[in-house]
């Protein structure tokens, strides 16, 4: 047991972690900024949250050429140049003055920078590092992306008190850096280059997937043209399009802002989020453990209904703290428990090699969701002067996203949505 426990790919998912924290963590910190910027700057909040969607797309779409990059510069390399490139845009941003400064650094850089240290990140470790157990670590890795509210928004929220978002910046950019030089030391590029095998591997076990080279990331081109001709890619595709509209998209970036309409400090609202990304730890590592027993598609069904009627419902509950906190707990045990049973679908679907970026592809659909609501719900709130159109407007969606795969279990799984 002593030995399983001092396998080096511990240490590599360790590692990983603390990445796709910050990453997320970065992602975030738009939403914790909103209000001082509007304040400091006098920017109106579509603006703001249109620089937020554009970093939010940028994650996704950097994705399957990241995953593509993995394989032919590394993994380590690829990791250490996103965590330098979130870094530099983000310290860059404390002289911003204009708007485009804004959309360039939290939007285009930083949204090139975490896309390469992204959830199509934890699927190639997943896929290189382990022969069993991989439902498990993955839905560990993906609970560190709302684990990252966990860590940065409360700290975030208090270093942006009042008008003072330039805390914020540095925060982030240090935190980055401060990565690089454990990724270069912690992450062997691959268990054999160290002497050993998969976690899980026997001498009985298949042989890991050769993986394919490119000199290019246009391999990832490749990758989705095949990928295309299966049905089972656009339904995992418009499905996770949802997941993003529905969390990071919405309540990620607008939360604050939302609680912030109804008389509650940025602090508050911020520990809110921060109790969804605790229970979201628990929630999707749980997802991961469920993935490797149980039908992905039933999981994914419920996860989806139950996402969808918590926001149509949260607009018109009492905003006490009672009532914000069973709705924080309730919503962090969904928040992303959808990638794990996704991870199982796509590499059964499209196997280990073109499975990591195909998920990526997939990735991006996940980030056009959370960018169309990013930007959406700003638009609306400014329209409207209510988010609550917006709110519903995701959820009904969510319901929409569970029909299609309760529409799914008629039929066995190796013949739903292949054709």
């Amino acid at each position: 047991m002593i030995r399983r426990i001092s396998h080096p790919a511990y240490m590599v998912v360790a590692v990983t972690f603390l990445a796709l924290l910050f990453s997320a963590g970065l992602r975030s910190a738009p939403g914790v900024m909103m209000q001082p910027l509007e304040m400091y700057f006098g920017w109106d909040r579509a603006m703001i949250s249109f620089g937020a969607a554009v970093g939010i797309l940028l994650y996704g779409l950097v994705g399957p050429f990241a995953a593509a990059l993995m394989m032919s510069l590394g993994i380590r390399r690829t990791m250490m140049g996103g965590l330098a490139l979130m870094a530099a845009a983000t310290f860059a941003s404390q002289w911003m003055t204009l708007p485009w400064h804004f959309v360039v650094s939290w939007g285009v850089l930083s949204g090139i920078g975490s896309g390469a240290v992204a959830s199509v990140l934890g699927a190639a470790v997943v896929n290189r590092w382990f022969a069993t157990r991989q439902g498990l670590v993955m839905g560990f890795l993906s609970a560190s992306t709302a684990t990252g509210a966990l860590v940065f928004l409360p700290v975030l929220a208090w270093l942006s008190q009042g008008i003072d978002w330039r805390p914020v910046a540095m925060a982030v950019s240090l935190s980055c850096a401060a990565l690089i030089p454990l990724v270069a030391w912690l992450v062997p590029e691959r268990p054999e280059s160290i002497g050993h095998r998969r976690f899980g591997e026997t001498p009985d076990s298949a042989p890991p997937p050769e993986l394919k080279q490119a000199a290019t990331p246009w391999l990832a081109i490749d990758a989705l043209k095949r990928a295309s001709r299966k049905r089972m890619f656009w339904v995992l595709a418009g499905t996770f399009f949802v997941c993003g509209l529905t969390t990071n998209g919405l309540v990620g970036t607008h939360m604050i802002a939302f609680c912030g309409d109804h008389g509650i400090a940025p602090v508050a609202a911020a520990g809110l989020l921060s109790l969804m990304g605790f229970f979201d730890l628990i929630g999707t590592t749980a997802s991961g453990w469920l993935t490797d027993r149980h039908d992905p598609r039933r999981l994914l069904a419920i996860y989806y209904g139950l996402r969808g009627l918590s926001l149509i419902a949260l607009p018109f509950i009492e905003f006490d703290t009672v009532s914000l906190t069973i709705f924080a707990v309730f919503y962090g045990l969904d928040w992303i428990a959808t990638v794990p049973p996704t991870v199982r679908l796509v590499n059964e679907t499209f196997g280990p090699v073109d499975g990591t970026i195909v998920f990526g592809w997939i990735l991006v659909a996940h980030q056009i969701g959370a960018a169309v609501a990013a930007f959406g719900a700003g638009v609306i709130r400014e329209q409207a002067e209510t988010y609550l159109p917006a709110f519903v407007i995701a959820g009904a969606f969510g319901v929409a996203a569970s029909l299609v795969f309760l529409a799914g279990l008629r039929q066995p799984r190796r013949l739903a949505f292949q054709n």
